[in-house]
């Protein structure tokens, strides 16, 4: 392993002195493996008009389905903001009119 040594500074200057590098370890090189040629085993995917049109189909049911869930969950926000803010004006309306009887 290579041990880091601390830059030393001693010129005000600014001028830093690069870290020496002792190497602690004989590295050795081997040469790389040689390539082995790839079996063609694999086919290439071939899509059929079929195949493309379940593709299709396929694809636009879940962007559907994903549409109405998001649709149906923004639709159950905005109805249960409409009912908080009517509640909200009955009871002011309520607490409203019992200050003016007293």
């Amino acid at each position: 392993m290579l041990r880091p040594k601390v830059p030393t500074n001693p010129t005000p200057a600014g001028l830093v002195v690069p870290p020496t590098v002792e190497p602690t370890a004989i590295v050795r090189h081997t040469p790389p493996p040689t390539p082995v040629a790839q079996s063609s085993t694999r086919r290439a995917v071939q899509l059929t008009p079929t195949t493309a049109l379940a593709l299709v189909g396929g694809g636009t049911a879940v962007v559907l389905v994903v549409g109405a869930v998001l649709v149906s969950m923004l639709l159950a926000v905005a109805i249960s903001g409409v009912s908080v803010a009517v509640c909200a004006v009955v009871l002011r309306s309520l607490l409203a009119s019992g200050r003016t009887r007293r």
